[in-house]
């Protein structure tokens, strides 16, 4: 499947004959391709499983109905040098039994962590999954991230992409109601890959979905120490036991957790004295505002990323427990060599009544929009 698109430049030249101006006007063409292309790569639990491959012109992004994973995403740095910039792994099917990180996945039903792996609606206790000490983590043991969603490809104008659908049912993994969610993963004309979960249920529920990418903007060749970070919150939820919140609302200023202007990470990192994973607060409240919250540069390949998201959160995680992994073209991954910005609400929501909600009722739609926007600096 093609769709081209056709940007229209207008040079307009002056010139002058016998003492009067005129304008000529020349139209000058330019096709920008946008193609998309999907084959099936395996089964998995009865269902087929696709790897698609979305581009541009400039950009190549690869993923696949199987956890809503993205698998690759390919920007040139200055020179024009084309490289992958997410933790991989080798094909799609190593992502059925290997992806213990959640390279690339789209992650649910609940982002991040709940303590106690248990929340109260209405006067009723849920007991879920502990797939993390005592809490759950991403969902519970088999999350959203190894589903296989319904896709469907689209295309529309400045765009296509990858339109999927997953129902978690009533008691999965412990969470009340059926939950039907549709996932809009999809290219731009102008270097966006953009994001859309739109989620509704049949009974109250908590839902708080994200997409786990982990970014390394120098094409995976070592740690993002280099890198330049800057995060649009004045505020992070301190944790405590288990890395739960403790409730509060911590301003960051004056301390290593504060990005609010472009910081270089390894800085960061060794006035920490050990790695990121905390929620940053981007909004107080929940709203359907598009809101900037980080950007991302490596200065030596002129990589820059910009993160948008309508969620209230953003956790910051460096990869500090991915260890001698072995991932895609051979390299082995180390702590640090990739950094997560998972825009979501914040962690513990359920069981924190001054956080902004994470609860959906039967006829409210749950709606979270993601952008990443790829560009270089020279």
């Amino acid at each position: 499947m093609n769709l081209k698109f056709k940007l229209v430049f207008i040079l307009f030249i002056i010139s002058s004959s016998a003492g009067i101006a005129q304008t000529k006007m020349t139209v000058i063409q330019e096709e920008v391709s946008l193609t998309i292309k999907g084959e099936k790569v395996d089964t998995w639990e009865g269902q087929d499983v696709f790897r698609y491959l979305l581009e541009n012109g400039t950009i190549q992004v690869e993923l696949t109905n199987f956890g809503g994973i993205i698998t690759r995403i390919l920007t040139p740095d200055k020179e024009g040098k084309l490289e992958n910039i997410v933790l991989a792994l080798e094909d799609v099917p190593d992502y059925f039994t290997k992806n213990g990180p959640y390279l690339g996945a789209a992650v649910g039903r609940y982002a991040n962590r709940i303590g106690g792996a248990s929340f109260t609606l209405d006067g009723e206790t849920f007991q879920i999954t502990k797939n993390n000490g005592e809490n759950s983590l991403h969902g519970g043991a088999k999350g959203f991230g190894v589903k296989v969603w319904k896709p469907e490809i689209y295309k529309k104008q400045g765009a296509v992409g990858v339109k999927m659908v997953y129902t978690s049912v009533d008691g999965e993994e412990g969470f009340p109601g059926n939950l039907t969610t549709t996932l809009w993963m999809e290219l731009t004309s102008n270097n966006e890959l953009r994001l859309l979960f739109e989620s509704t249920t049949d009974k109250k529920t908590v839902v708080n979905l994200t997409n786990h990418s982990y970014f390394n903007l120098n094409g995976i060749n070592g740690d993002v120490r280099d890198h330049e970070l800057q995060i649009f919150a004045d505020a992070i939820t301190p944790t405590g036991p288990g890395q739960i919140p403790t409730g509060e609302i911590k301003p960051v200023a004056g301390t290593p957790f504060d990005f609010q202007t472009p910081k270089n990470l390894g800085t960061q990192l060794d006035a920490l004295g050990e790695g990121f994973d905390h929620n940053y607060v981007t909004k107080r409240e929940n709203s359907s505002e598009l809101k900037k919250i980080a950007i991302v540069k490596h200065p030596e390949s002129g990589r820059v990323m910009s993160v948008y998201s309508t969620a209230p959160g953003v956790q910051l995680y460096t990869a500090n427990h991915v260890r001698n992994f072995a991932g895609a073209d051979g390299k082995t991954y180390q702590p640090h060599w990739a950094l997560c910005l998972e825009p979501e609400s914040w962690p513990d929501s359920p069981n924190k009544p001054s956080f902004p909600s994470a609860n959906l009722a039967p006829g409210k739609k749950y709606v979270h929009e993601i952008v990443y926007r790829f560009g270089v600096e020279k």
